[in-house]
């Protein structure tokens, strides 16, 4: 057996980082792709290595003498690299491909060292490594029948995204015998370059060897085993996140905010929304308007305004709507002047709007972050603060204040003219629901110095949206933060969603109501598990101490790195004083049940 390595592209969608050096010789992790690649193949029973090189060969080949010099390792040069594809490099290669049984790797590759065994352990002569069709995934794709067998190559040309789950993409490591190479392959290689030129892949081989129903291929599901093909900037950011290792793996991770859906088969369990909302439905007629909602101009602020007072039952004078609440928080907190009353530990970005010595902090005296109206007005009594935050049900703790003793609070807040901004994201998860929220008109004139902000992400179940509203019966507020946002703050697709959601409504009450019967379902599972204590909450997230066995940021990286799960590590922040607590989001059913063995896994 023997390796052929494709090295001659000259990368250049990596910029500057292929300027002077070759793609495969970019790092990721600290570490060259060539050297991981080599290092991997070094343990294989091969005869000998071959390398096609082009762009940068003399450096690239420096390198490989002197960190490899004891790897059997050929070099085939590309002159031309710069006006031809990988079909020419491997051509000039076909007297050593019909040499041997063949690993033909191409180099930008970033891949789990396991995918070699699972080729070479398996008894079939000729297979292709691929992988289920995701969506950060591009070039060629195959089609297989029930016994794995690749009935066709499916170029980009001839992609249909509404068969994509029938499509299993390429992984381009490949086995091929050697009997397969000298009497099918090659023979094809020829001819296609004479014909089609040396500008083009030479997977087109492999397609019309399929069609002519030669190619003897079948295709071998890496299943989870992780890897990457490395293009860009933005597919070495990923790769560095994939391949991340001990504190840095969880770091890669919290560090992007989302963006989730690039990470093939990632649960997320660190980030809140509604399992159970929006409705396959509202779904369908959100996507029925694509066309229209993609090509066309969003409304203003007059317009999205009168559509938040819509979404919640209020006043259009007394609404902002947001590009998440996270907009509406900076605008709010940094038009406030004077000191931040805040309880530890919260959702920081309300804190990170203010100086330090602008924030004047409570932190509850219990393991459970437990407090009451009463705690704040005690505390707070004889500090000098002109707003106080209160997030209700709290994040990440889950501690719930009652309707009635916030709207107490708003009026002891009142009378010491200091502001309330009740951010209330996650009341609708609530065992009060659909009682607990301040959003009516009534209730906002009553207590003036008050303000609501709810992220519409949360409890709706659409963060892609990005939505979020501030109310108030302060107009001068309003109007200030209004003026403060853009006037397209909204997309099309927000727009019309806050414009349709009200046909949607008894869905949502629905789906409320799932959601708290699995949330107590979740929980007695939870309590299940020796190393966690659960807090009660509120809200739709469980914030747990590990007490026993791990780290909090232990059991973080090892549910990321086994399971492909992420939850929050609490414990790096300092409200938490160097204990160990993890936050848990609810999802459905199906998820937390994963989740669930994976963490009764771990006690094996």
């Amino acid at each position: 057996m023997q390796a052929i390595i494709l090295a001659a592209g000259m990368g250049r969608r990596l910029g500057e980082l292929t300027r002077t050096q070759t793609k495969c010789m970019v790092e990721v992790g600290g570490t060259r792709l060539i050297d991981r690649l080599l290092g991997q193949l070094s343990s294989l029973p091969l005869a000998r290595i071959i390398m096609v090189v082009g762009y940068q060969a003399e450096g690239l080949r420096q390198h490989i003498d002197t960190h490899f010099p004891d790897l059997p390792i050929e070099f085939v040069v590309n002159d031309i690299y710069d006006r031809t594809n990988n079909i020419f490099s491997l051509a000039l290669a076909k007297e050593q491909l019909i040499e041997d049984d063949t690993l033909l790797i191409e180099s930008d590759l970033i891949l789990d060292e396991r995918m070699f065994s699972l080729l070479l352990d398996n008894a079939w002569p000729n297979l292709a490594l691929v992988a289920k069709y995701e969506s950060w995934m591009d070039g060629t794709m195959v089609r297989l029948d029930d016994d794995g067998c690749i009935t066709s190559f499916v170029p980009k040309q001839s992609f249909r995204y509404e068969e994509r789950s029938q499509y299993y993409k390429t992984v381009n490591v490949y086995k091929f015998s050697r009997e397969f190479l000298r009497t099918k392959y090659v023979p094809f290689l020829d001819v296609y370059v004479q014909a089609m030129g040396e500008n083009e892949y030479y997977e087109q081989v492999l397609r019309v060897l399929t069609f002519l129903d030669r190619t003897e291929l079948k295709a071998l599901s890496i299943g989870n085993l992780k890897w990457y093909e490395i293009d860009d900037i933005q597919d070495l950011d990923i790769a560095e996140t994939l391949f991340a290792e001990g504190e840095d793996l969880w770091r890669s991770y919290s560090r992007r905010f989302g963006g989730f859906w690039r990470f093939p088969g990632m649960l997320d369990f660190n980030y809140l929304v509604n399992p159970y909302f929006p409705s396959p439905r509202l779904k369908q007629e959100l996507l029925s308007n694509f066309d229209a909602l993609l090509t066309q101009y969003p409304s203003g602020m007059q317009v999205n305004s009168l559509l938040a007072g819509k979404y919640f039952g209020i006043s259009q004078d007394y609404a902002v709507p947001g590009n998440g609440a996270a907009e509406l928080i900076k605008a709010v907190v940094e038009h406030t002047e004077g000191r931040l009353g805040v309880v530890y530990p919260t959702f920081e970005e309300y804190p990170n709007r203010k100086c330090v010595d602008e924030i004047v902090i409570f932190h509850p005296d219990n393991a459970d972050f437990a407090y009451t109206a009463d705690d704040l007005m005690t505390f707070f009594d004889d500090k000098h603060i002109s707003l106080l935050l209160l997030i209700n049900p709290d994040n990440p703790s889950g501690n719930y204040i009652p309707r009635a003793d916030v709207l107490r609070l708003a009026k002891w807040c009142e009378e010491r003219d200091i502001h309330l901004l009740v951010d209330e994201s996650f009341v609708d998860f609530a065992s009060c629901y659909p009682y607990g929220s301040l959003l009516q008109d009534e209730t906002l004139e009553a207590h003036p110095t008050m303000m609501i902000m709810k992220s519409i992400s949360k409890s709706y179940g659409v963060p892609g949206l990005r939505l979020g509203v501030l109310a108030s019966a302060d107009v001068e507020v309003i109007q200030a933060v209004r003026r403060d946002v853009s006037i397209w703050n909204i997309n099309s697709f927000g727009e019309y969603y806050m414009q349709i959601y009200g046909k949607y409504e008894d869905d949502y009450r629905r789906a409320c109501q799932l959601f708290q019967e699995e949330r107590a379902r979740f929980e007695e599972e939870l309590r299940t598990i020796p190393f966690l204590r659960v807090i009660p909450t509120e809200a739709n997230y469980f914030l747990c101490e590990v007490t026993d066995r791990f780290s909090s940021s232990e059991l973080a990286i090892l549910l990321i790195k086994r399971e492909n799960i992420l939850i929050k590590d609490c414990g790096y922040k300092k409200a938490f004083a160097g204990k160990n607590y993890v936050r848990i989001a609810v999802r459905d059913t199906h998820d937390n049940n994963r989740l669930l063995k994976a963490l009764r896994d771990l006690l094996s």
